[in-house]
């Protein structure tokens, strides 16, 4: 199958790859790394904080029916991304993950972004880090179109993807879709 949504015509990037350790704009010592870079027995500790960050998510700040609620559910959709062909990043304050990114394939040769910074992390300046590691990851393992969606009136969200180097490509009553393509 092909992908027929647009892409701009010139690439973006290059895109800085996890690790990578950085002060937030609150002071706080942040960590990118990837989870399946993981050793084993950080990996199954991982999982389990991302767990927590979701089951703690303020569900006024869900976006299109993510994350979803209640910790059985958070754990259910969690094993999809983690087990399947994408590629997930998180971001860590010690050992509490404040934000995860993932590229999810799409069966067409391309790449949906989702990413979710906890409320008590955000406007820190770690939504957009997250994002060029992620993308900077995905670059590295021959990721080359992404898109997202996102709500038409998250103008922080489609500020923050435009500065990375996302382009509108379609609109709708509920949804901006966003693409880039990488270097």
């Amino acid at each position: 199958m092909s992908d027929d949504r647009p892409y701009p015509e010139e690439p973006a990037g290059p895109f800085p790859e996890p690790p990578a350790t950085f002060t937030d704009r609150e002071g706080r010592t942040i960590e990118i790394r990837v989870l399946d870079e993981e050793p084993p027995e950080r990996r199954e500790t991982a999982i389990t904080s991302m767990v927590d960050m979701y089951d703690r998510f303020d569900p006024a700040d869900r976006a299109q029916g993510i994350p979803p609620i209640g910790r059985e559910r958070v754990e259910s959709w969690l094993s999809t991304l983690v087990e399947g062909e994408g590629l997930n990043v998180l971001a860590w304050d010690g050992d509490t993950v404040a934000g995860h990114a993932t590229l999810v394939s799409d069966d067409e040769g391309a790449y949906e972004l989702a990413i979710f910074v906890h409320q008590d992390y955000q406007r820190a300046g770690i939504g957009g880090r997250l994002i060029r590691h992620l993308l900077g990851a995905g670059a590295a393992r021959g990721v080359e179109r992404v898109w997202l969606t996102v709500e038409r009136w998250n103008d922080a969200a489609v500020g923050l993807y435009g500065s990375v180097g996302f382009e509108r490509t379609g609109d709708d009553r509920f949804e901006v879709e966003m693409t880039i393509w990488l270097t």
